[in-house]
């Protein structure tokens, strides 16, 4: 695992990706959905969406929603942009995108959005403990 420091803030993961060499897949998106009271991190690729109604499905709920800039650093102690995989303030269930096992390296925020680390895909599950899952629409597809 690296530490590497992307200057100046990149909003999107494909800005990312062109400031840091890589494909926009390899870029770790952290989303943070709320079902009712409880909270979910998934850690989809940067160059697909999540599925909610997957989620709805794995979870066997019927409502989730993204949650609020506000419940993510509420959740996570992160701001939006700079939401780690690891290190939350509360325990979060965790999904990790199947598609991310394509790319020997994975980046992921550090903390800060200017901050992110790299590291490969096993190595995330390990540090995670997520449940790798197909979580992403198909027709996110490039």
């Amino acid at each position: 695992m690296s530490l590497l420091d992307k200057e100046p803030v990149k909003r999107t993961a494909k800005d990312a990706a062109i400031a840091l060499g890589c494909d926009v897949g390899a870029i770790v998106k952290s989303l943070l959905f709320k079902t009712g009271n409880n909270f979910s991190l998934c850690l989809v690729a940067g160059d697909k969406r999540c599925s909610l109604n997957k989620l709805k499905k794995i979870k066997n709920i019927k409502d989730i929603s993204m949650a609020s800039p506000e419940e993510v650093k509420t959740q996570t102690g992160y701001t939006i942009g700079g939401v780690s995989p690891v290190g939350h303030l509360n325990k979060l269930e965790l999904f990790i995108d199947k598609s991310l096992e394509r790319f020997n390296e994975l980046f992921a925020a550090a903390g800060h959005p200017n901050c992110i680390f790299k590291i490969n895909f096993k190595d995330i599950q390990k540090i995670t403990n997520g449940k790798v899952e197909d979580i992403i629409e198909w027709d996110s597809l490039n």
